[in-house]
């Protein structure tokens, strides 16, 4: 997900690639299956477990798809998948986007969801990612925007999530507020054809917000989110556990409903 100059707020704890295998390219990628065919190569930046890259690379077929991480354990599991599922137009490369050996200008799209708001330069990634698509192809990008996400009932646990999660990207260097600067990015990449949308994630019925409040439960106290928060002061152990507990008792509420907030851009090069 990131080189070894930034840090990964989250970690891969399995409450973390949890989140990342229910992962699929219409649930996270929709902005961009319009612009794909039979026949794209793409890669993907930045691809976890591989489940956002396998659905792609089932879209272009027989497209050449490269999938690229940085946590060889994380690429194992992306070869994994790939294999059950049969994807033989696809290849896991384990490093980092740029520093790997890849052919300038090669891909019709490069590809990239929920990395930039990890990276302590995401501009430069964002030039990178230009600089492998060929000219006319497209740099797709989806990331959240932590401040911007909203969930009810008011519960003041879930306020302490928000500010000890944006503090602990503050202090990894990272823009968690990452889905609303895309553009302003992208241009300073040099890279100014470009269409800006949202969507959201929503979780209301009860089964979804029980799996949603798992996830970050269990995040908060046991994962590499937890580890960090403590280790810079920013809470303790016994705060982070109250915090799990409210998000139990807020998935617990029948009126409950919480929206994640992505921005999206698609950049013609």
């Amino acid at each position: 997900m990131a080189s070894s100059e930034d840090v990964y707020t989250h970690g891969h704890h399995e409450s973390v690639l949890r989140s990342h295998r229910w992962r699929t390219a219409e649930n996270s990628a929709a902005y961009l299956l319009p612009h794909l065919h039979p026949g794209t190569s793409l890669l993907d930046v930045g691809c976890g477990p591989g489940t956002v890259t396998v659905d792609l690379a089932a879209r272009v077929a027989p497209g050449r798809v490269i999938g690229v991480d940085v946590a060889p354990d994380v690429v194992d599991k992306a070869r994994a998948h790939a294999r059950e599922r049969g994807a033989g137009n696809v290849e896991i490369l384990a490093g980092d986007v740029r520093s790997l050996d890849l052919p300038a200008r090669s891909f019709d799209v490069v590809h990239a969801h929920q990395v930039l708001q990890h990276l302590r330069d995401p501009v430069d990634m964002l030039r990178t990612m230009a600089g492998l698509a060929r000219p006319g192809g497209l740099v797709a990008v989806r990331d959240g925007d932590y401040p911007a996400m909203v969930w009810a009932p008011a519960s003041d646990g879930l306020d302490r999530w928000l500010a000890m999660y944006l503090a602990v990207t503050r202090r990894n260097g990272a823009a968690a507020d990452a889905g609303r600067r895309l553009p302003a990015w992208a241009r300073a990449a040099g890279v100014d054809d470009v269409s800006f949308t949202t969507s959201t994630w929503t979780f209301a019925s009860p089964d979804d917000r029980v799996w949603w409040a798992d996830l970050w439960a269990d995040r908060v106290v046991d994962s590499t989110l937890a580890e960090q928060a403590v280790a810079y002061d920013i809470a303790t152990p016994g705060e982070l556990a109250e915090i799990a507990a409210a998000w139990r008792a807020w998935a617990a509420d029948p009126d409950a409903v919480f929206v994640v907030v992505h921005g999206e851009l698609i950049a013609r090069v």
